[in-house]
Formats: structure tokens, C-alpha cells, sequence
């Protein structure tokens, strides 16, 4: 009798470890740290740091999405929803003007080495001749972050002829300076070895194919609604960057709109080797070459080509994501971080500028980063290893 009662409690307790096992296998997230990220943002919106934001966090396949605050809080109050589209500012350079460049290097139209005046003649002399195209990406030109707002110009090609006769201050390759100059001249290499404007080129090689419809430059009127809005002033829709939108709206470093959605399906792509649902944008050796380091050994900051990886912009890894995750963020209170190590990215989008240009995220993007990295359950930060929280029960 005694045994058959001690083998029927060894029986459950084996039971009970492995049902323990199963649900903690089937549990993506930590519950307390998820909790824990809600409380963060909703803190930020308190204490008027934005106005509302659109969190998403995915790890191996599963996501938490979560929105918070308002779209708008003057003239009036709109609550945020998920569907909420965003004025990507700086992200543009990441989802729009690298992945145009890198196909065309994919398809062998453009090279990553070639001087930039193979693509741009006028953009030659005065220390120009030595700058590739590489350069641009990697930000280590030598270019100046932006033009002189002293200087008098117009309209798009106005834009190009200003950034064709701007100087390198430092040898090109040699230091990191990040400059909205670079990307304005990739978008044009765009548009010239494409023979088609940067905003057709990405709808029809990125955004249609990965099914991004509510991502794109210059929102439709009826799209315009659902944006929410930057500083007093700008109408929903219309680019916040004063350079982009003096060039109309499309540039190749601001000027895109997007939501947490459609965001969500590029980073899937990328951590899926350049393919997402069946359709390839990107050989896996494209991805690899975009987020390798591209900046000089002799230099502790590292970028990809047009990722950022560790630099005085890493907010968003906060403290846990190794070096060799990359991401990006964008002056309107955007950012999105990928860690291929744990198939992990985390997006953040908002509006931070909203209602009167005063917004702050910068603290709030580097704890959110911490919070997503120590919410995954699969994967040991620390020793950079796979955790396996299956428990053998045969």
C-alpha cells in the first residue's frame, strides 16, 4: 500500500513539474516586467514627456502590444490608437533611404565603395573626390549634421546643390559625424540610378511587398487623421524636419510616416534574413552587410550602414542588448531596437513634440530598453545564450 501511495505522489509531483514546464515554455514574457513597462510609459505621459505612445515588444515570434495616452491634447483630446500613424523623422534613414540604397547594391547597380561622384558628378573637388558611398552610410564622411540655416535655398533641387558643394570638416572613414546631409544625397543616388523618385522607389521595392500600406512620404488626406500631430502649427501629415519639408516632403533623412504595425513587419524581416511571409526582399548576406560595423576599429562608437549600434544615440539598447543589436531613433519621439542574438525588437513610437515642442523620451527610451531585454523569458543576456526551459518529463 505504502508503495503504490509513494509512487502515485511521484507520479503527480512529475505531473505538476511538467505542467510547470509547459506553461513556462509557452510564457514569451516575464507578467511583472510587462507590467512594470506599462507603469514606465504611462509615468512619462504623467509627467508630460509625450502625449501617448504605441509600445511593441516581440521576442521568437511573440509580441506584446500595448497603446497608451493620446494621439492629441490640443485643440483637442483624440485618444491614441494602435492604428495611429507617426512622423518617423529620423527612422526614414533606417526603413527608407538604406534599404533603397542596399538594393540596389543587392541588384550590383550601385557599390558600396565607389566615390559618390560616380552618382552625383557635381559632387566633386574640395575633398569630396575620396567620400563613397559607404561613408554616407556609416556616417563618416566628413559632412556637417545639417546646412547652415543662414544660407538661402529652395525646394528639392535646391536641397541636392546645397549638400553637393558641402565640404568634409575631417578625413572621410576616419570619424563618426551623423549628418542629415548624408542620407539627403543617398535619397538622390536613389533617384538617379533608379530613374525613380526615393517615395515611388520604397513603396514599390519595400513597403507593397512586405504589405507596410499605411507607411510611406506624403500621407494621403485621408490618412492625414490618423497622424498625430507634432508642434502647434503643423498640420497632421506634413513632415516636422524643416529641411524635409522645405524639399516637399521627400528626403532621404526625414519625411516617412509609419505605425508601430507596419514598423513591426520590417524588423520581422529583418530578423528573418531578409524574407517575411514568403517574399524576399534581401539575400541573408544583405542583412548581415547592413548591420555589420562599419566605422574604424580605432573608434569605441560603431554603426552599420545606417543602423546605429553604440553611440551617443543607443538609447534604446539601454543596459541588457549586447553590442551587435542596432536600431534607430528619430527626432519626433521614435525608435525601434533589434537584437538578432534573441530574435527581439522593440518599437516605441510618439509624438513627443506634441502639443509644444518640449518633450523629453531620451530617459524613457534607454529604461525601456533595459525592461524589454530583461522581459524575455528564452534567452540569458549575461552569457549571450538561448535559455531552455523545456524540463524532459520521460
Amino acid at each position: 500500500m505504502k508503495k503504490i501511495l509513494r509512487e502515485a505522489f511521484v507520479i503527480l509531483i512529475i505531473g505538476i513539474l511538467g505542467s510547470s514546464a509547459t506553461l513556462l515554455a509557452r510564457e514569451p514574457f516575464v507578467p511583472g516586467k510587462l507590467e512594470e513597462i506599462d507603469t514606465t510609459i504611462n509615468e512619462a505621459i504623467a509627467k508630460r514627456k509625450l502625449p501617448g505612445a504605441v509600445f511593441w515588444l516581440e521576442s521568437d515570434g511573440q509580441s506584446y502590444q500595448r497603446v497608451y495616452g493620446h494621439r492629441m491634447v490640443a485643440p483637442i483630446k483624440e485618444d491614441l490608437a494602435e492604428d495611429t500613424i507617426f512622423d518617423a523623422a529620423s527612422l526614414t534613414k533606417v526603413i527608407a533611404t538604406t534599404p533603397a540604397i542596399m538594393v540596389l547594391v543587392q541588384r550590383g547597380s550601385v557599390k558600396l565603395d565607389e566615390p559618390v561622384k560616380t552618382y552625383l558628378q557635381e559632387f566633386q573637388g574640395d575633398g569630396r573626390d575620396s567620400i563613397t558611398v559607404r561613408h554616407l552610410l556609416a556616417h563618416t564622411s566628413g559632412l556637417t549634421p545639417g546646412f547652415d540655416p543662414k544660407l538661402v535655398w529652395e525646394g528639392y533641387a535646391g536641397a541636392i546643390q546645397m549638400a553637393c558643394l558641402e565640404r568634409p570638416g575631417s578625413s572621410p572613414g576616419t570619424k563618426i559625424r551623423y549628418s542629415d546631409v548624408n542620407f539627403i544625397l543617398l535619397g538622390e543616388i536613389v533617384q538617379r540610378v533608379s530613374q525613380m523618385q526615393l517615395n515611388h522607389f520604397v513603396i514599390r521595392e519595400i513597403y507593397r511587398p512586405l504589405q507596410m500600406w499605411d507607411t510611406g512620404y506624403l500621407p494621403s488626406a485621408k490618412k492625414r487623421a490618423l497622424v498625430a500631430p507634432t508642434e502647434r502649427g503643423l498640420h497632421q501629415g506634413i513632415v516636422h524636419d524643416p529641411t524635409a519639408r522645405k524639399m516637399g516632403g521627400v528626403a532621404g533623412h526625414a519625411g516617412v510616416f509609419t505605425t508601430a504595425t507596419n514598423l513591426a513587419r520590417f524588423a520581422r524581416m529583418l530578423l528573418n534574413d531578409g524574407e517575411l511571409s514568403g517574399v524576399r526582399i534581401f539575400k541573408p548576406e544583405t542583412v548581415q552587410l547592413m548591420i555589420q560595423t562599419h566605422t574604424p576599429d580605432s573608434l569605441t562608437q560603431k554603426r552599420g550602414l545606417g543602423w546605429d549600434i553604440d553611440t551617443g544615440f543607443s538609447h534604446p539598447r539601454g543596459a541588457l542588448f549586447p553590442i551587435g543589436s542596432y536600431g534607430h531613433t528619430g527626432f519626433t519621439g521614435t525608435s525601434i531596437w533589434i537584437d538578432p542574438f534573441s530574435k527581439t525588437f522593440w518599437i516605441l513610437l510618439s509624438s513627443r513634440l506634441h502639443p509644444n515642442g518640449s518633450g523629453n523620451i531620451m530617459t524613457l527610451q534607454r529604461e525601456l530598453g533595459t525592461l524589454s531585454a530583461e522581459a524575455i523569458t528564452h534567452f540569458d543576456f549575461q552569457h549571450l545564450k538561448p535559455v531552455n526551459h523545456s524540463v524532459a518529463t520521460d
